[in-house]
């Protein structure tokens, strides 16, 4: 706790000094925080938007990037960012929904139709008008990253049909639309940290788990999961997020540079994506891991009852849900 206590400080006071010098300086630096490897695609896209943004502002506004969760945990940086200690962040928008409760509705378990009906939505007014929600949390979003479609990976027993999750202890996001979908599954939803699950997939602590593959591979869980099923039951993106406390203080043509190096980063992330799973799947089936392609109109069944509860709970977001699937 002390640990804790004095590495939180000691990031404050560097944030507070870097911030105050940037002040004085002609040109700007914002301080991006997020929690990936930098070998994963999301980070390649966050460089794309580094350099665009350089280009655009003839190096006016300038990104430094700290990777790696060196600054703290999604939730950690997205606290930063509403005192404006950060300026920019990407993070999942499941972690993203414990701020903002409108990106709960892009964590409902089959939602989308398929990869064309996924971007039209994000991509459209709807999307836009779930990046402006979070202004008033001090969490203004910039665009989405894809982050492709979560499936589940096991260690000893392959899950072919929803009844193969009967008894099985399934690590999830500490996000309640992905502890109701488990359950709703027939698995035993248990949230735990990233950081500890390869571990505990190892020594038994949980059955398996659920991501896509790029996240599957680069973490090295196909090491102790010798069963991925591409079930695809969610299609959560990541965002990019900028503290409305910096955002207020750019001039209109910076915003500008700013929101058009987004836009930019978020197609280049789209190409890295798709190499990345690529890439990823080859690796999983070379290191022996199973990839069973299941019936999913079996798991998408049973899972609805996740989708009428969440509007039946949340009568303000039930239109929304109707907008996204009549697209």
């Amino acid at each position: 706790m002390l640990y804790q206590l004095l590495r939180w400080c000691f990031f404050l006071f560097l944030l507070t000094g870097m911030l105050s010098c940037n002040e004085l300086s002609e040109n700007k630096v914002l301080y991006l925080a997020h929690t990936l490897p930098q070998t994963h695609p999301v980070h390649k896209g966050i460089l794309a938007f580094q350099t665009a943004l350089e280009k655009k502002s003839e190096g006016k506004l300038k990104i430094k990037i700290f990777p790696d969760g060196q600054l703290g945990s999604e939730r950690e940086v997205l606290e930063l960012l509403q005192i404006g200690s950060v300026a920019v962040t990407k993070v999942s928008a499941a972690t993203l929904s414990n701020f903002v409760p409108e990106y709960n509705v892009l964590g409902i378990p089959y939602l989308f139709r398929d990869k064309t009906h996924y971007f039209d939505v994000l991509e459209g007014e709807i999307g836009k008008s779930i990046l402006e929600k979070g202004s008033k949390y001090w969490l203004r979003g910039l665009c989405y990253y894809d982050a492709g479609s979560r499936s589940f990976y096991t260690k000893e027993k392959a899950i072919r049909t929803p009844d193969d999750l009967k008894g099985l202890k399934i690590r999830v996001m500490n996000n309640q639309m992905a502890i109701n979908m488990v359950n709703a599954l027939g698995g035993s939803a248990t949230p735990m940290a990233y950081g500890e699950l390869y571990t505990a997939i190892q020594q038994g602590v949980v059955d398996g788990a659920e991501n896509n593959p790029p996240s599957f591979v680069s973490s090295n869980h196909y090491e102790v999961s010798k069963y991925y099923t591409i079930d695809e039951h969610s299609s959560i993106p990541d965002v990019l997020i900028i503290s409305t406390k910096y955002w207020e203080k750019l001039s209109p043509e910076e915003k500008i540079w700013i929101q058009e190096a987004a836009d930019e980063s978020a197609q280049a992330e789209k190409e890295y994506w798709a190499a990345s799973v690529t890439e990823s799947m080859k690796k999983a089936k070379e290191a022996g891991v199973e990839i069973i392609i299941p019936k999913k109109s079996l798991f998408a069944g049973k899972a609805a009852s996740v989708l009428e509860e969440f509007k039946k709970n949340n009568p303000s977001m039930a239109t929304l849900v109707n907008q996204i699937q009549a697209q």
